[in-house]
């Protein structure tokens, strides 16, 4: 299964577990962050 989220002002097809690098968010690199 598989979600698409925007953030960034860009798309992202993102499953469970993925690891993405995402522009212009302000967080420590490592971070978790939970998209909902």
């Amino acid at each position: 299964m598989y979600a698409v989220i925007q953030t960034g002002g860009k798309q992202y097809r993102v499953s469970e577990g993925d690891i993405l690098r995402i522009e212009l968010l302000e967080k420590d690199p490592k971070q978790s962050v939970t998209f909902e």
